[in-house]
């Protein structure tokens, strides 16, 4: 499975570990695991079809949420073959290249769940703090720029890291700490100088996990100047409720993404299960919950998955 003789090779494979001391407990953690994809796929794609199916849901706001569901799906799906492999068919192995491909479109798509957030945030700002303008401002043409401009950051800005460490020569071991391959986990096993890695990871890291969590609050700021501008109680509470899915999902995805961050960088003496237990919430929580949030608190999309889900009365004459 593994030779020293070129260790950049692509027939060389890294070896998945899964969740170190419950190998024997790994069915029922495959039954967890399936029913947690199951509920992100089908919350993301009911939020889709509800969304592509009403038409007064074509509006800027159901936009971005729509590029949010797509985004769940890429991150549950760029996972789910190895951990269904590890944990259903005990199979570890992952070849070489394909390790690299599945770390690539975790980190893309992650960074842009957080671009989308972004956008949403913009999204937000406009329709409170300048509404007369929001049908004028938030075009078709420019959310499809937003969107195009989002997709090019993340793609792009990840690749680098992926051509980065592909030229390293991995002869420490080869194996991995999780269900699936990790840029974090992957550079750990590289046996040569990863400073610059290193300095470019931190760079995107700094563009994306801090730069957007900062544009967003600052636009709440403006938000919140604009609601305390509103003499009316009951108006105030009416906006801040429109806003409270999106400072949900922006919750749901910061949190474990910087708690995984922290873990990697300054937790190298904590147990290999908290690595794992982080890693985990850190790809599968936004997935599962975004659509329970936005389900919840949009009444727009609750009354179409309830539509969705209610079945139809048939009449016979």
């Amino acid at each position: 499975m593994w030779s020293s003789s070129n260790s950049n090779s692509s027939f060389y494979s890294f070896f998945l570990t899964g969740i170190p001391g419950l190998d024997a407990a790994h069915v029922w953690l495959a039954i967890l695991f399936t029913c947690v994809y199951m509920v992100a796929l089908a919350g993301n794609c009911t939020i889709l079809f509800v969304i592509g199916t009403d038409p007064s849901l074509h509006e800027p706001m159901y936009c971005f949420l729509s590029m949010l569901a797509i985004t769940d799906l890429g991150l549950s799906l760029s996972t789910m073959p190895t951990v269904m492999d590890v944990f259903w068919a005990n199979y570890r192995e992952i070849s070489f290249d394909a390790c690299f491909a599945q770390g690539y479109f975790v980190h893309s798509f992650s960074f842009m769940e957080s671009s989308v957030l972004l956008a949403m945030a913009f999204d937000r700002y406009v329709a409170i703090c300048y509404p007369l303008r929001y049908s004028s401002i938030l075009t078709s043409a420019r959310i499809a720029k937003i969107g195009l401009a989002a997709l090019c950051r993340c793609l792009l800005g990840v690749l680098p890291s992926l051509f980065l460490l592909r030229r390293l020569p991995f002869c420490r071991s080869h194996v991995l700490s999780h269900s699936y391959c990790l840029h974090q986990d992957l550079i750990k096993l590289a046996c040569a100088d990863i400073t610059f890695n290193s300095l470019y990871s931190l760079v995107v890291v700094i563009l994306v996990v801090v730069l957007d969590p900062v544009l967003i609050f600052f636009s709440y700021i403006m938000i919140c100047k604009t609601i305390a501008s509103i003499a009316s109680p009951s108006e105030r509470l009416k906006v801040l409720n429109n806003c409270l899915s999106h400072i949900l999902a922006v919750l749901v995805l910061y949190i474990p993404m910087v708690g995984l961050s922290v873990v990697h960088r300054f937790g190298k003496h904590a147990s290999p299960l908290v690595h794992i237990l982080m890693a985990n919430i850190y790809l599968l929580v936004p997935p599962v919950l975004n659509p329970i949030i936005y389900s919840i608190k949009t009444k727009q999309i609750r009354r179409g998955v309830l539509r969705l889900l209610t079945p139809r009365r048939i009449f016979f004459p």
